[in-house]
Order: structure tokens, then C-alpha cells, then sequence
């Protein structure tokens, strides 16, 4: 076992995404143009990374490393050992399996060898039925290599009766429940499949004549080049063979479509496009609305960098009231920079953020976040503010309370370590010891997304269970451990 630090204390206090996936085929280095992907979806996932290939004069290879992209897949000694035309990785933080101690035994992609030969599958998400499904296949003979819920999709490929390899991921995937979009590779084959709800993101691109590539956002198109062709439709399986052929199939029930809301809010990178909308506009348009729900007289906006930053920007031209870079986030805090001591883990924040002292003494300010989580690092950012001379604290958060887990990808705390599932907003505003506290509405929320009439609450558009409390899909592992879901009442 490995432990990989947090790359900071002040990332404790934020929502992780579970991790980003990318694949190649038709393409000369398949290997390389996946890692200058998974550099593009780092974000998503800095624990570790891992990439397979296929070379039809060598077979199957892989490598797995813990830590970034950039340290690892950029040296030529490694590189050199993922030839072929073809190929996936995968950039993982844990959600399931063994948070924070993983072994690289955990680290995606997962290969299987099968009758028609070997396949691998990387998959961004969460198995909500992991649990039972797992102990159901080692009754059955099935021997797990990892702790990570994404294995079970390999063994249940083994246990299908099914002739080739996507029919058998069909099969599979027909019996896990939650939120997956996958990647997979045969010999000749780079498969993309989403849950039938459309939870997590997945995109297809084109890299000359026929060259494709699947990605879980349209950044690490830009960064190799590629053409956006389409997103991957909510419970649809596209393969795309080696002479550049697409097929697509829906091999699932057909089932409302519930995006992960909070892609738009925070994980998903800026530049990205989801839903054919620009993440940076619909973060601007969060912005507007909450200038509109929450005005305050202040004299700057500032937001908290660097997720803050385009909401920040939509508060201030819809108020009026000058926007500002009050905080300055310290870009070169690196994961391994010092190991925390009790003292310098208290001075968190400080490592990677620092005031524009200049800037905010004397002012009323305005600050703008993508989230509160547990309220610790809201409330060192306040407290700096304040020793720096602010005269007002007002926080304005672009997202609901956050007042449930998720169970479909995301790194959620358990719900009594969430502050708004213990307190109003008022006792938030206390706690934080702020001179205002307001989030903007769920309604607030849709309508910056795109959704002109607000949530409906008998279909909503997005998942948004980790504000709402209401699950698309019921967590069976999690009930069967005694979590308690929202009831009619709440």
C-alpha cells in the first residue's frame, strides 16, 4: 500500500471528481496522444494514472504510476514501452476501493484475458451495487485483484456467454447499477459506453482521416488536435474498429437523462463544452443569477481561485460593484513540497492561497466559491480577509447547499461531515463568522444551466441528489449499510 497525500489541506475541503478517462485508435503512438489527454483531464484525477496499448507484433502492454501525468508519462524509457495504434488510460482519485491508501493494483485501466482475446476497460464513475455484485462473483469463483468497484465489470465480461467482447460488456454492464462512462479496448477495437441516465460525461473526437478518440471532456480534444464529433449518448455503446468504422448501439432500457449538475459547477474544466454549452458561460450565467437572488452592497467582488473565478466575474457585471483579485492562489504548491507537520497543516490555506492585501483593506467584500463542504477552509479564507484589513465578509456560493452524498463518482464526505446537512444558513453565516452567507437556488441553478422555466421537480433535468437528496439511482450498497435516504417529509 501507498498513501498519497491530499496535494494540499486546502483540497480537503472540496468535492472530488473519481477520475477522467481517454482512448485512441487509428492513430501512429496511440500511447502518446492518450497521455497528453490525461494531461488535459488531470483535474480529474491526480492520485495516479495508468495507460494500455496494443501492438499487434507485441501484444498488450501497461504501465501504472502514482502521481501525475507529467511526472510519469512524459519520460521517453516509459513511453517506449507502450507501442501500438490503439489504446485507453485513465486518471484516478478514489472514490471506491481504498481511499488514499491505494495500491497500484487499484490504479486503472484493468485488463482481462478472454477467450477471443485480452481486453481492457477504464471506467469514471461509481457501481452502486459493487458490493453485492462482488460477493455474488467470489462465490462464484471469481478471484478480485483490486479493491476498486470498476473490477467487477472485467469478471462479469468472463462469466457471459456472449461470442465477442462488447456483447460480453453489454451483458455485464446490464447488471451494475450507478454511474459509468467507460472506455475499453480489444486487439482491433476502442469501445465508449454511458450509463442509461447519462450521469458522467463522455465525447467523441476525430483525428484525421480515420483516427478516433473518446474522452471524458472536449479540453483534451484541443489539446491533441481533435475534432468534437458528438457526446456519447446517455445509455449508448459506440465501437470503433481500427480501419476507422463507428457503430452505435443502445443496449440498456432506456432511462431520463440525469447529467451530473455539478460537472457544470466545479469539476468539469472551463474550456470544456457539455450539453453543447460552454462550462465557462454557464459558470459566468451561475454568476448572474446570484447577483440577482443575493445582492449585498459591497465595494469588490473577489472570487476564491480558481473555480470561483468565472461565477465571480458574473456577479460582478450583473451588480455592477468592481470584480478584483483579492486572493492570489500560489500556482507551484505541489503535492510533495513538505510533509505536513500539525503546524503547517494549520497554515494550509496560506501555502496555496495569499491575500491581495493592497487590494481589499478597507473594502466590503464579496466572495464567490464554487461550494461549502465542510466549512474549514471558508473559514481560514475569511479570517485572512479580515487580518488583511477587509472592513466586510460577505460569501456568495455558486452552488445549493451541499446537504447529501453522491454515490456516483464523486469523493463526498459521510453527510454528519457536510455543514449544511447539520445547520441552516444562518448558522452556517455564524459559524463561519461571515457578515453574510447565500447560495444560489436549485431553480437559480437550472436556469444558469440552460433551463429557462427552474428544476421540475417531478422530472428534473440533472442529477443534483447531493442538494437535493433525491437519488436517480438507489444506492443498494449504501442502504444495505443503513443509509438512510430523504424522506417525503424532508
Amino acid at each position: 500500500m501507498r498513501t498519497m497525500p491530499p496535494s494540499h489541506p486546502f483540497d480537503d475541503d472540496k468535492l472530488k471528481e473519481e477520475c477522467g478517462v481517454f482512448g485512441a485508435v487509428g492513430v501512429t503512438d496511440a500511447a502518446s496522444f492518450i497521455a497528453l489527454g490525461l494531461h488535459a483531464l488531470q483535474h480529474r484525477g491526480q492520485e495516479a494514472g495508468g495507460i494500455v496499448t496494443y501492438d499487434p507484433e507485441a501484444g498488450f502492454h501497461s504501465a501504472r504510476r502514482f502521481g501525475y501525468v507529467r511526472d510519469n508519462f512524459t519520460s521517453q524509457k516509459v513511453m517506449e514501452t507502450l507501442p501500438g495504434s490503439i489504446g485507453i488510460g485513465h486518471v484516478r482519485y478514489s472514490t471506491a476501493g481504498s481511499k488514499g491508501t491505494t495500491a497500484i493494483r487499484d490504479v486503472q485501466p484493468f485488463f482481462g484475458e478472454f477467450a477471443m482475446g485480452g481486453a481492457a476497460i477504464a471506467h469514471n464513475g461509481n457501481i452502486t451495487n459493487a458490493e453485492a455484485l462482488r460477493r455474488e462473483l467470489i462465490e462464484r469463483g471469481s478471484i478480485f485483484q483490486s479493491s476498486s468497484d470498476s473490477e467487477c465489470i472485467i469478471h462479469l465480461m468472463a462469466r457471459s456467454l456472449q461470442r465477442n467482447i462488447p456483447e460480453r460488456m453489454k451483458d455485464a454492464l446490464r447488471r451494475v447499477e450507478g454511474a459509468f462512462s467507460v472506455v475499453a479496448m480489444t486487439r482491433t477495437k476502442l469501445i465508449g459506453v454511458r450509463d442509461p441516465r447519462g450521469v458522467r460525461p463522455l465525447v467523441l473526437g476525430k483525428v484525421g482521416d480515420k483516427g478516433y478518440v473518446l474522452s471524458s471532456e472536449t479540453c483534451a480534444l484541443d489539446i491533441i488536435g481533435a475534432e468534437f464529433v458528438r457526446e456519447i449518448e446517455p445509455g449508448e455503446m459506440v465501437v470503433i474498429s481500427d480501419t476507422g468504422k463507428v457503430t452505435s448501439s443502445k443496449p440498456f432500457e432506456q432511462q431520463a437523462s440525469r447529467f451530473c449538475i455539478f460537472e457544470h459547477v466545479y469539476f468539469s474544466r472551463p474550456d470544456s463544452i457539455l450539453e453543447g454549452r460552454s462550462v465557462y458561460e454557464t459558470r459566468h450565467q451561475i454568476g448572474v443569477e446570484l447577483a440577482k437572488e443575493a445582492p449585498v452592497e459591497a465595494d469588490l467582488v473577489c472570487p476564491v481561485p480558481d473555480s470561483g473565478t468565472p461565477a465571480a466575474i458574473g456577479y460582478a457585471h450583473e451588480s455592477g460593484i468592481p470584480y478584483g483579485m483579492g486572493i492570489i492562489r500560489n500556482q507551484y504548491m505541489g503535492r510533495t513540497f513538505i510533509e505536513p507537520s500539525e503546524q503547517i497543516r494549520n497554515m494550509g490555506v496560506r501555502l496555496k492561497l495569499n491575500v491581495n492585501r493592497a487590494l481589499i483593506r478597507d473594502k466590503r467584500i464579496i466572495l464567490v466559491d464554487d461550494s461549502v463542504v465542510r466549512g474549514t477552509t471558508s473559514r481560514k479564507i475569511k479570517d485572512m480577509l479580515l487580518d488583511a484589513g477587509a472592513a466586510e465578509v460577505h460569501f456568495r456560493i455558486a452552488s445549493p447547499p451541499t446537504m447529501w452524498p453522491c454515490f456516483y463518482g464523486v469523493d463526498t464526505p459521510d453527510r454528519d461531515k457536510l455543514l449544511a446537512a447539520k445547520m441552516s444558513v444562518e448558522e452556517m453565516r455564524d459559524y463561519l463568522g461571515v457578515d453574510s452567507l447565500q447560495f444560489i437556488s436549485l431553480d437559480g441553478l437550472y436556469r444558469a444551466a440552460g433551463v429557462a422555466a427552474g428544476r421540475d421537480p417531478k422530472a428534473p433535468r440533472y442529477c443534483d441528489a447531493c442538494f437535493s437528496g433525491e437519488y436517480p439511482v438507489v444506492p443498494s450498497d449504501m442502504i444495505a449499510k443503513g443509509f438512510e435516504m430523504k424522506t417525503a417529509a424532508e
